[in-house]
């Protein structure tokens, strides 16, 4: 009877709770678990909190000011002669980014520090690239200080965080750092090779006196290239007085910012398989989730519209901000105010350089 029971019962499940429970719960879980990574970021705003705000310094430029005046503007003394620089970035495969960053620094600059690997922070082989190519920097070849890191090879079946290999790498620069001649007392630039600081602030801090011991540099972040300017949410490079525990870092190391202090330009690159090698190479190439997001045509046409290349929503902390950024990046028709080389050299770095030629329409080209 009880067995009977259970049998009657059974048959009143209605068709529609049946149809949840066997069809729509699993395919809501395949779907949260294949998108899990946008779900998260589309909640962000109510799961995480934002750090705490930077303290801008104010930051006074303009064209023949006197650097004793803009010293005074900023609260500080001239010095009777400028701080030495070192200039110091791990590098993968920016070579443009490079070439433009040196172009515009040199002259201020007493070392240019780089460590590359022979392996990407992914685990996957990689040449030289700086090395195949120092024949573009040969205007600076007495300054540089090159060091090759050993990287590993990932194996297959095991993982190894890439943030890992990247702090080792940073840990390597920092030793590095240490045997290019750099003194206590000296300014020394930490980020990575596509956050420039701009000229006049790395003259300003190193001929100014009573400077913060460190600050964070405030950059126009732009994306593919100088076509689509995104914010200036850019804040991880550095510029600080090396001392005794100075360590080679590219995390948060002060609440002191200096106001609009040069121009990041993330992917920023000419040619499609430079984004595909970025892509599998950086530290969040878990973002490659599918091999089609490799796809050149895909990339092409992302890159044209401004759209994510990873179809992920906005990394923002509240929802005004999420919905303000969704969709691709508006096109901008200004080059002003922008690395004084570049322009200089619009021919040979046509792609970067707003309305000059698309940088859709040249991604596509084969190598000059």
């Amino acid at each position: 009877m009880a067995l009977r029971h259970i049998r009657l019962a059974s048959r009143r499940v209605p068709f529609k709770v049946l149809f949840i429970l066997l069809i729509f719960v699993p395919i809501c879980v395949i779907g949260i678990l294949i998108h899990a990574q946008q779900i998260s970021y589309l909640f962000r705003p109510l799961w995480d909190n934002p750090p705490s705000p930077f303290k801008h310094v104010p930051h006074y430029y303009a064209e023949n000011v006197s650097m004793e005046h803009l010293c005074l503007l900023h609260g500080w003394s001239l010095r009777s002669e400028p701080r030495r620089v070192f200039d110091a970035i791990i590098f993968s495969n920016e070579i443009d980014i490079l070439e433009i960053r040196w172009r515009e620094l040199h002259p201020y600059i007493t070392k240019f520090v780089i460590l590359e690997s022979n392996t990407t922070f992914t685990g996957i082989p990689k040449p030289l690239f700086f090395d195949s190519n120092r024949f573009r920097f040969a205007f600076v070849k007495e300054k540089i200080v090159h060091g090759v890191f050993s990287g590993r090879i990932a194996t297959r079946g095991t993982y190894e965080s890439p943030f890992g290999l990247e702090f080792e790498q940073r840990r390597a620069m920092t030793g590095l750092l240490r045997d290019s001649g750099i003194s206590n007392g000296d300014l020394v630039i930490m980020s990575d090779a596509d956050e420039i600081p701009s000229p006049h602030t790395v003259k300003l801090l190193q001929w100014c006196e009573e400077i913060p011991h460190a600050m964070h540099l405030e950059l126009k972040h732009y994306m593919y290239s100088f076509e689509f300017p995104v914010d200036y949410s850019s804040w991880r490079a550095t510029i600080q007085i090396f001392g005794p525990q100075t360590g080679y870092r590219h995390s948060r190391q002060t609440d002191l910012i200096l106001s609009d202090s040069g121009w990041h330009c993330s992917f920023c690159f000419r040619r499609l398989q430079e984004f595909v090698f970025k892509m599998t190479a950086y530290s969040h190439a878990d973002r490659v989730r599918r091999k089609g997001f490799l796809n050149y045509s895909r990339i092409q046409k992302l890159i044209c519209r401004g759209d994510d290349l990873f179809d992920m929503l906005p990394e923002e902390y509240t929802f005004r901000e999420l919905i303000k950024k969704m969709g691709p990046i508006p096109h901008s028709a200004s080059a002003v105010h922008l690395p004084a080389y570049l322009i200089q050299n619009a021919d040979k770095f046509r792609t970067p350089i707003p309305s000059f030629v698309k940088g859709c329409l040249v991604a596509n080209e084969e190598e000059n």
